[in-house]
């Protein structure tokens, strides 16, 4: 991509005329993706989900747009309910709170399972949900959670929100994974190094 192009995008996003997801330059307000998820984005409760870092290098907002649209090409791709899964996606992390600052107040019960359950009572607040969608949420973070999941659709979402962090981990920060991967190994021929010489 060129400098100029490059330019082009930045300032059409800054216009609010270009969307992106992780891992892909489409610019996804020119999908049929967008049409279906378009009044949740312009919500007030979707939008103040980008005041909060999620997976250390990214918005829970740009997260849930993230899964919101991988859930929806897979779905469509196995002719599942595709529209669920798009709104699903953009609604299943719908909590306006830090993540560290709960670990350390509520310990008693985990993150992993107590915020599928606030993220599914708001998402009701906002909009009239099918089951499929209720289950999507709820239990998205199955098989960490104990429920299991009732639809096709919400197995793929949770396969798709655990890819989903694994990119918006690695995809902004290659030199750094590179150089983890790389101490890793030497750490390790340096440990079986010391393990023959004993």
């Amino acid at each position: 991509m060129t400098k100029e192009r490059r330019a082009e995008i930045a300032r059409l996003i800054e216009q609010g005329e270009w969307l992106h997801v992780t891992g892909s330059r489409k610019n996804i307000m020119q999908t049929e993706f967008y049409d279906v998820v378009e009044e949740l984005l312009h919500r007030d409760e979707v939008r103040e989900l980008a005041d909060f870092t999620h997976h250390r290098m990214t918005t829970r907002y740009q997260h849930c747009l993230n899964v919101s649209y991988y859930n929806y090409k897979l779905c469509r791709l196995f002719r599942l309910d595709a529209d669920s899964a798009a709104r699903a996606g953009l609604l299943h992390d719908l909590y306006h709170y830090d993540t560290a600052r709960y670990s350390k107040t509520a310990p008693a019960i985990k993150h992993s399972h107590y915020h599928p359950q606030v993220a599914l009572e708001a998402a009701e607040k906002l909009l009239e949900m099918n089951d499929c969608e209720r289950d999507m949420i709820g239990n998205h973070m199955w098989p960490v959670t104990v429920p299991r999941p009732k639809y096709a659709e919400t197995y793929i979402i949770t396969f798709v929100d655990k890819y989903c962090a694994v990119i918006e981990y690695l995809l902004p920060q290659p030199a750094r994974f590179g150089r983890y991967v790389r101490n890793r190994i030497y750490a390790c021929r340096h440990r079986n190094t010391k393990t023959a010489r004993s």
